[in-house]
């Protein structure tokens, strides 16, 4: 059975709304609450923006039931030991499963490297060293999160229950380290690519012996909430196991809205 979740903006919301729009969702059965991360609204077509883990945080003391997630932290937006700090704490505060969605970030001279080029952010040129850094953050990950912990690591938070690590990939290569080292892997559900990225990662993820959940993204249709839906029959085709609707607008009305409505 597939999951279905949703995925909220500040773009254009006060915090009230966003507020009342995650207690919506719970309301509605939701099975995560998910937030983007970006530094200034301008790469979603809004005006405004909120940080991720601080929103995250605030969600958290809002809701009481509903996951929470992150699609996709930046792994460039904040240091590697503080990528990791931050995600345990939104587990700890919150109680509830926490997904932490990664991303290996956009090149220096891509549109969407504006806004880490306002504020002085370094992005790495090289994919190989971004994808290098995301497994950077899932290596620390490993370390930090584990109750063996060494002993300069114990005062660190301690996540429970440990977070998923879901990467968003957009290349094989991605894919692939997703089936390795990750727990599930996140494609656009239109994406032409889309199943050879699921391969690729169904592949590595035999040969380390080990499975990695499958999860897509695309823009809310309230008609998408109906299970029987034709593109949902194709969802649970291609074995995926959860569906972020993905609310670039002000939320309303779910229950009752269309896409664009």
């Amino acid at each position: 059975m597939t999951i279905v979740d949703v995925q909220i903006s500040p773009t254009h919301c006060s915090w009230p709304e966003l507020r009342d729009a995650s207690l919506e969702a719970e309301a509605m059965g939701f099975g995560a609450l998910w937030v983007f991360d970006h530094l200034a609204g301008t790469a979603l077509g809004g005006d405004t923006m909120l940080e991720c883990f601080t929103l995250l945080g605030a969600l958290a003391e809002a809701t009481s039931t509903i996951e929470l997630g992150t699609l996709v932290a930046n792994v460039w937006n904040r240091g590697v030991g503080t990528l990791v700090t931050a995600a345990a704490s939104v587990a700890l505060v919150s109680s509830r499963p926490f997904h932490l969605g990664l991303g290996a970030g956009t090149s220096p001279r891509s549109a969407w490297a504006a806004e880490q080029h306002a504020v002085g952010a370094v992005l790495a040129d090289s994919i190989d060293e971004r994808h290098a850094r995301v497994e950077q953050v899932l290596d620390l990950a490993d370390r930090l999160w584990r109750p063996e912990r060494a002993v300069d690591d114990v005062t660190f938070p301690l996540p429970h229950p440990v977070p998923s690590r879901v990467l968003g990939v957009n290349s094989v290569q991605l894919s692939r380290l997703a089936g390795r080292r990750a727990d599930g892997i996140n494609v656009p559900w239109h994406h032409p690519r889309r199943d050879e990225f699921f391969l690729a990662a169904d592949v590595a993820a035999a040969d380390a012996h080990r499975s990695v959940s499958r999860s897509v993204w695309t823009y809310y249709d309230a008609d998408l909430l109906d299970p029987e839906h034709p593109t949902r029959r194709e969802m649970s085709a291609a074995r995926v196991d959860r569906v972020v609707l993905v609310e670039l607008g002000r939320p309303g009305d779910w229950s009752s809205r269309r896409d664009g409505g």
